[in-house]
């Protein structure tokens, strides 16, 4: 796991311990909450962010342990006819469960429409989670051919919020 933590400036460590502090306890509910281990997760409290980034460790070499006899049924899974496939490019996704919002504050211009030309890195939305709000930023560079997600919609993790056309860019 690597963390950044960026303080601003204070006269006193009182104020940035309490701020370390509730970014701390924000942290190990959103985690405890999540289930499992996100990829990334970024949160603000008052001046002080922290970022952390979490990287997958391949398996050690050598025999894997006997995993333990199931008995699973399968389950034919019907898909409505009328949703309609998800246009090719990249997706943009959900980073964790919440509420998306297209804007930073009700009534402000979205951070992208429909059409719009984006390079990778740049916010695109917001997810609210937990009274937080997560960026969400495009994973590539091109021209956005889908928005699939309303302006204050729940979302789920890893739901595809948007397609970015790469070729496009």
């Amino acid at each position: 796991m690597t963390s950044l933590i960026e303080p601003a400036p204070t006269d006193s460590p009182a104020p940035l311990a309490e701020a370390l502090d509730e970014v701390r306890r924000s942290a190990q509910s959103l985690l405890a909450d999540l289930g499992h281990r996100p990829r990334a997760l970024r949160i603000r409290a008052g001046d002080v962010v922290v970022e952390m980034e979490w990287t997958v460790q391949e398996a050690a070499a050598g025999p894997a342990a006997p995993a333990p006899a199931t008995t699973t049924a399968v389950v034919p899974v019907e898909v409505p006819a009328d949703e309609p496939a998800l246009p090719p490019g990249v997706g943009v996704c959900a980073p964790i469960v919440g509420t998306f919002y297209r804007a930073p504050e009700p009534g402000a211009t979205p951070f992208v429409a429909e059409g719009d030309q984006v390079r990778r890195g740049q916010q695109v939305g917001i997810v609210e989670a937990m009274k937080l709000m997560i960026p969400v930023e495009s994973d590539a560079e091109g021209r956005i051919v889908a928005l699939h997600v309303a302006d204050g919609a729940a979302v789920e993790f890893g739901e595809r919020l948007l397609t970015i056309d790469p070729q496009a860019g």
